[in-house]
């Protein structure tokens, strides 16, 4: 395990580096990567993020000031990724050879040469902030748009309980500092296509109570999404419908994806560890939010996650 310090050491001695996102990516490692491109290439450095799955439109103007970079990689740098099995299909020529893993995942079981991991902070975006201030870097507007994405989308818009007064305060910097708050927190937030509505309309049809009403599931398959004219990269902003429940203690979101496996959103309020839950399937995360994988069917893998939080429960 390194420190904030060591880990900007390392990246100030580096010119040609590559930055990896985790499977199915969301605004936190999103915003985390490009900025912490955009401040190396500030330095004068070759950097390019590489993203496992296609991300969600909504995210593109991310990138919109970033230099598409061509150039041999000499360091690989890994963020806001938990475990090896959320690179996805960047897991085979990655896995082995990262350089730097920064993290705010306490359950990180990365293989990387050095680790940073800052459990405390609400987001990985948290940890790049200081990260840029350590690399002695402006924080310009379109490098705070990244950050506040990050944290907002990772606190759920400050809700959540990974908030803390130094969230607050980074996220208030960001806002000095440029950062279009309003705009970025009504497309993550507000913002719905006709198609997300459609496809809600059916995702509450398929909602599910067990464990006398502690325990809540949704579910998405692949002919709901056909039947919507939805991407699976557009799905997002379900996972928080189950736990939202009166009386519920574990919200599970179930995605069917195309190779044969259920993506699995575990959500939990006061009385249960969504961690410790989705660790039984091989995933991990925070107490309040984290996933896993699971493969088959949709009535297979539902039976094993009820008998599971049976257990829990």
């Amino acid at each position: 395990m390194t420190d904030l310090k060591t880990a900007a050491e390392l990246l100030k001695s580096k010119d040609n580096i590559e930055i990896l996102t985790h499977h199915y990516p969301d605004g936190d490692t999103l915003g985390s990567a490009y900025a912490l491109c955009l401040s190396l290439q500030s330095m004068g450095k070759n950097a390019r993020v590489v993203t496992s799955g296609v991300p969600a439109h909504k995210y593109d103007f991310l990138k919109d000031s970033m230099k598409m970079q061509s150039f041999e990689r000499e360091f690989v740098v890994s963020v806001d990724v938990a475990a090896p099995s959320l690179l996805g299909e960047n897991l085979e020529e990655y896995g082995e050879i990262i350089d730097l893993c920064i993290d705010h995942h306490g359950t990180n079981s990365m293989q990387a040469t050095d680790i940073y991991v800052e459990a405390q902070a609400a987001a990985s975006a948290e940890i790049i902030y200081n990260l840029i201030l350590e690399l002695g870097c402006e924080i310009t507007p379109e490098i705070a748009n990244c950050i506040y994405t990050g944290i907002s989308t990772d606190t759920g818009c400050f809700r959540y309980s990974n908030t803390t007064s130094r969230t607050h305060e980074i996220a208030a910097d960001l806002m000095s500092k440029g950062a279009d708050w309003q705009k970025i927190n009504a497309v993550m937030f507000e913002i719905k296509s006709k198609e997300q509505l459609h496809l809600e309309r059916m995702v509450y049809r398929t909602l599910e109570y067990h464990c006398n009403g502690k325990m809540a599931l949704i579910y998405t398959t692949l002919d709901m999404l056909k039947g919507a004219g939805i991407r699976d990269d557009e799905v997002e902003g379900l996972a928080s419908i189950p736990k939202q429940i009166e009386g519920v203690l574990l919200g599970l979101t179930l995605r069917e994806k195309e190779d044969g496996t259920f993506k699995i959103s575990a959500r939990t309020n006061e009385g249960a560890n969504a961690a410790e839950f989705c660790g039984l399937f091989g995933g991990g995360g925070h107490p309040a939010a984290s996933g896993c994988t699971i493969a088959g069917d949709l009535d297979t893998v539902k039976s094993r996650l009820i008998k599971a939080a049976e257990s829990l429960l």
